[in-house]
């Protein structure tokens, strides 16, 4: 009998060439009445996928016990489990109850493969990680529905995913900040502590997540925030143009009492003993207000802010987590840090420069003695359709490094920039990979993911959506060149033909070469896009919401192919009239708005669609 597919995969497996056969009626003993969720999550596997009721009971000794879950604290592995299946029982032995639940979830895979007759084998694993976590940007316009992230966490769960966080500007329904999340309808303190107690009880840790000195754009264009911002009047950041400011100015006192506000109201619905202030990409800072300071300090104006938030989260028992991203361009001032943060170390590419770049950070954290976790991507945002192998190349990059280095966790991050255009389902090609290598690297490593997508994420008997996924995110490769954190088929929905052609001259920049634009190409793209796509009917998923998956991908597809006949209208050759390409926008943006509200809220929405307005605006000159 070959190997089950399962996901993570362990450790250490052992196949002894045998069957066994789930009896009919049997028990499932427990150790102790606190692993109850554990085994009604394998009772109800058990009911669903082999048509086996077991009742549940405390006392491993009892005659007629089908399957043991046992506490063992001698098991040297925290998380870890052994699992032994032989031709007459079925034995779970672990360090602690989040090692039961592990156990459970690789026995539901396998009982979702086998059903009533189980492989026998023997199993020990354990996590490289300690912290192994998803990250989901709640903040670029879209703010999923709790029962989305509820869904989510369940499956997370299943791939032992240990750690949630929610990215927060101004989605949280702060009580005496009202104006700033009016329009955006936010997770309110009911449902944080519904989903804080739902991820408990299943070995998450929702850790609170609340960006304190960058992306405050939210709040600083409001009148009563406003004066508090680095430069009111706005800047010019690193990739051209002016936006408004973005960045709190660290050196008013004003700043820090907007800060300590939030979190005075909302940790108290966490019952993680962590929280992630955030920190990076304060593109202003040294430009405006502080400019006299930083000139004359340097980078100890940012390190004193962040010491400044360090007592504020400590005043509330918590851990503080922040972007390490600016940080480590000041290797003399890492060592001055409190020694109970934690940095997130962040990069989203894959290939030789990057991990160059993970190297070094990570040697630098790992050196200083400060805790970090890697926080690779899903690179799913930027574009539409997803970037297959730039999502594996960077989860396995940092993997790496972070084991090399002695990381202390893995968080695969989920972003939303640019109107979060991007579906729910191009993501979960990155959530799958990175939870398996977070896991194990040794083993998780090589995978056949479309295999692994279809039956861990898309529940699809006929092999067709995970396949899919994979490719959709191959297609922008026709394009090229790799640009940091998206691709040219999705930017380009977002210029304007005036500006175009400097925009795309960036790629090269960016990523090392000039986009190929050609008609060639473009056709290509369009062909391929086609062929893709065309056995999603045939796909047989069984979850609940395959409805919602299929438009999905739909849509992205939709989208991209959109981007590629205005390419080529603009530069090659003209495939379609500009009312044909508005009425085809038209439909797009009804479709866009449909599937957005199948697991989201509505603000954030008009926001969103907003960012087509220079699309209809040039199909209607």
């Amino acid at each position: 009998m070959s190997q089950p597919l399962l996901l993570p995969a362990p450790r250490h497996l052992t196949m002894t060439g045998a069957v066994h056969h789930l009896p009919v009626t049997a028990l499932v003993a427990i150790t102790a009445p606190d692993l109850l969720f554990e085994a009604q999550s394998i009772q109800s596997a058990l009911q669903s996928h082999a048509d086996r009721a077991w009742e549940i009971v405390v006392g491993p000794s009892l005659p007629h016990v089908g399957l043991s879950l046992q506490l063992d604290s001698s098991y040297p592995h925290p998380q870890g489990y052994h699992l032994q299946i032989t031709e007459t029982a079925i034995t779970v032995r672990a360090h602690d109850s989040a090692g039961i639940f592990y156990a459970v979830t690789t026995l539901r895979q396998l009982l979702q493969q086998h059903q009533a007759a189980l492989p026998t084998l023997t199993i020990d694993d354990w996590p490289d990680f300690p912290a192994r976590g998803v990250m989901l940007d709640i903040s670029r316009d879209k703010v999923p529905t709790l029962q989305t992230v509820l869904d989510l966490v369940d499956r997370l769960a299943s791939w032992k995913i240990n750690q949630l966080q929610l990215y927060m500007e101004h989605t949280f329904a702060y009580r005496n900040h009202p104006v700033v999340w009016a329009e955006a309808t936010p997770f309110t303190g009911q449902d944080i502590l519904i989903l804080d107690a739902y991820c408990r009880q299943r070995h998450i840790e929702l850790v609170p997540n609340q960006n304190s000195l960058g992306h405050m754009e939210r709040w600083l264009k409001h009148d009563q925030y406003h004066h508090l911002a680095e430069c009111p009047d706005g800047f010019e950041p690193p990739w051209g143009g002016h936006m408004a400011a973005t960045t709190l100015n660290p050196l008013d006192p004003g700043s820090l009492s907007l800060i300590t506000s939030l979190y005075d109201e909302l940790l108290p619905h966490f019952t993680s003993p962590n929280f992630n202030v955030g920190g990076d990409e304060p593109w202003e800072l040294g430009k405006g207000k502080s400019k006299a300071e930083v000139e004359a300090r340097g980078g100890r104006v940012y390190l004193d802010y962040i010491r400044q938030l360090h007592q504020a989260v400590t005043a509330h028992g918590r851990k503080m987590q922040f972007w390490g991203d600016i940080i480590v361009h000041y290797p003399d001032l890492v060592p001055e840090l409190p020694p109970d943060v934690t940095a997130m170390l962040w990069g989203y590419e894959g290939g030789e420069k990057a991990a160059a770049e993970w190297e070094r950070q990570t040697t630098l954290l790992q050196q200083s003695g400060i805790p970090f976790y890697v926080c690779p991507g899903t690179s799913s945002w930027n574009s539409i359709i997803g970037r297959t192998d730039n999502a594996v190349d960077n989860c396995r990059i940092a993997a790496r490094s972070g084991l090399q280095h002695d990381a202390v966790g893995y968080l695969i991050t989920d972003w939303g920039d640019a109107g979060h255009w991007q579906p729910l389902a191009i993501s979960y090609t990155g959530f799958a990979y990175g939870a398996g290598v977070a896991w194990c690297l040794a083993t998780n490593e090589q995978r056949d993911l479309p295999r692994t997508l279809n039956a861990f994420a898309f529940d699809d008997p006929s092999g067709i959506m995970g396949q899919l996924a994979v490719d959709l995110g191959d297609i922008y490769q026709i394009i090229g060149p790799e640009h940091i954190n998206g691709q040219v088929l999705a930017y380009a929905l977002q210029i304007t033909p005036t500006n175009m052609e400097t925009e795309l001259s960036r790629f090269q920049e960016w990523g090392g070469g000039e986009p190929d634009i050609s008609p060639q190409a473009l056709q290509t793209v369009l062909a391929r896009l086609d062929q893709v796509m065309q056995p999603l009917a045939q796909s047989t998923t069984t979850r609940p919401d395959a409805a919602v998956l299929r438009a999905e991908f739909q849509q992205a597809a939709a989208l991209t192919k959109h981007s590629a006949r205005r390419l080529l209208n603009l530069y090659a050759e003209r495939v379609t009239t500009n009312q044909e390409q508005l009425a085809d926008l038209q439909t797009l943006l009804e479709a866009q708005q449909t599937v957005w509200l199948a697991r989201n809220r509505a603000g954030g929405l008009q926001d969103s669609l907003r960012r087509f307005d220079n699309l209809i605006a040039e199909y209607t000159r």
